[in-house]
């Protein structure tokens, strides 16, 4: 009775140090999009505004491709290995993110990493040959780790109760980024080119502003955020844990966990078809239904733009089925999404019509944004020790799978276009499979009950 007194008080006293209602480890329990309140909704918004210009940064270019592959002498294996080059940047860094995260926390990681490819953004508009084209897609897409920072800092801020949501919302309003700039940076062009300004010139000019929005969110990100409820990443960790545990202990118990690696399969074929399909969908429809650029910028930023509402949708229906249903109700969420996703990408390479096209494109969007976001739903559940490593296993798995479907379908193959489109959507089904293999001792699988001892629970506590 006298500890459950203590914990009681230890409860109202951090509801007191707070505008948002919190748990015992001052995370909160509900998310207000309209608030600021530091230290819970102010890291939210800033997590996702700095990776919102990181999207925006490194898509900047392909809404603009069909006039620097004039102005470059670009072949389509040129362009294919360049968008190629992009992801795999972001493999390797995102991997690393995870264990820097669980190192210095995501404040610095995310400040550090947007100052550092600012400027290669802005250094595109020096390119003069194929190689160097394709080596700065290659360096800006370094930025893209800045996700996993990002998520790891929304499961350090909100509690299991709403972690889905939180991850999703800010996921998903960073990744409009590459929407927006879809629709942007043709505008920003032809506004350059307005003031009698060549068109060689005009598209160098305009990666002026992605280099200099990064760099904003990024010092924004410095100057007003904080790594965890009580302050201090660094300084936390030494005062709940009396000595900071070592980064191989850390990397290997994320690294073992065998869900991780399935989640990273599944991501690879969500939220890596997103970046494929963020690649080539602004070209495709200007080759294939012979808009105009800005019209083809257009139908492509709606494609990233979904992510207003679909990828946070994700996040929200998998708290909601985990609430009557437990973690069995967060994985055949997921489950269902990415399967259905996989059928209309399937179907869109089919579709021989300009409006068919993007009626299935829009509703395309919305699943496959929407599975991402119920990926994410799962993975703060894997590790609590080792949540930065889970969290870049998944997010490298994201970019891995846009490599193997640039380089497989969408890099100077043999197949068409729209035959490339729908065979991603038959891997998509194909590799959503194994979530069906994830299984929680605590809590269960897709088919199994909990292991006997344990009881499901609403109310999630992270693995350690």
């Amino acid at each position: 009775m006298e500890a459950d007194a203590d914990e009681e008080q230890v409860l109202k006293d951090h509801r007191n140090m707070f505008e948002l209602p919190v748990d015992a480890d001052q995370k909160a329990t509900e998310l207000r999009l309209c608030s600021i309140a530091p230290p819970h909704m102010l890291a939210f918004h800033l997590a996702w505004l700095s990776l919102f210009s990181n999207f925006f940064s490194t898509f900047s270019i392909p809404p603009l491709l069909a006039v620097i592959r004039n102005d470059l002498n670009l072949t389509d294996t040129d362009t294919g290995y360049a968008g190629t080059a992009a992801f795999v940047g972001s493999i390797v860094s995102r991997i690393a993110m995870g264990p820097i995260c669980d190192l210095i926390g995501p404040r610095i990681a995310i400040a550090t990493l947007s100052l550092l490819t600012a400027p290669i953004i802005l250094s595109t508009s020096l390119i003069s040959s194929p190689n160097s084209f394709i080596a700065i897609r290659f360096l800006a897409g370094f930025s893209l780790a800045n996700f996993v920072a990002n998520q790891f800092w929304m499961s350090s801020m909100f509690s299991g109760c709403v972690v889905g949501l939180a991850n999703g919302f800010s996921a998903g309003w960073a990744n409009m980024g590459s929407g927006v700039t879809q629709m942007v940076m043709p505008l920003i062009y032809s506004f350059i080119m307005s003031f009698d300004v060549p068109s060689s010139t005009a598209w160098r000019l305009a990666f002026f502003v992605p280099a200099i929005f990064q760099t904003v969110t990024a010092l924004l990100v410095l100057a007003f955020g904080q790594d965890l409820p009580s302050g201090s990443y660094k300084r936390s960790q030494k005062i709940n844990n009396g000595s900071e545990e070592s980064l191989l202990s850390v990397i290997s118990n994320g690294a073992k966990n065998y869900r991780a690696w399935i989640l990273a399969l599944t991501y690879a074929f969500s939220f890596g078809v997103e970046l494929t399909t963020d690649n080539i969908i602004a070209e495709y429809f200007y080759d294939r239904f012979g808009v105009n650029l800005e019209v083809a910028g257009i139908i492509a930023a709606s494609f990233g733009m979904a992510n207003f509402f679909s990828r946070p949708s994700g996040g929200l229906v998998s708290d909601r089925l985990a609430r009557r249903f437990g973690m069995r109700g967060r994985l055949w969420g997921l489950w269902v999404a990415q399967t259905v996703a996989g059928l209309l990408c399937l179907l869109l390479g089919r579709v021989n019509s300009l409006w068919g096209s993007i009626l299935v494109m829009c509703a395309f969007s919305v699943f496959v944004q929407a599975a991402a976001g119920l990926t994410f739903g799962v993975v703060p559940f894997v590790s609590k020790r080792s949540l930065g490593v889970v969290s870049g296993i998944t997010g490298g798995g994201g970019t891995m799978g846009a490599v193997v479907t640039q380089l497989l379908l969408f890099s100077g193959t043999e197949f068409s276009r729209q035959t490339s489109i729908s065979l991603m959507g038959v891997m998509m089904l194909v590799c959503t499979l194994p979530v069906s293999l994830i299984y929680f001792p605590k809590w269960g699988g897709m088919f199994c009950r909990p292991s006997y001892g344990y009881g499901e629970t609403n109310q999630y506590h992270l693995l350690q």
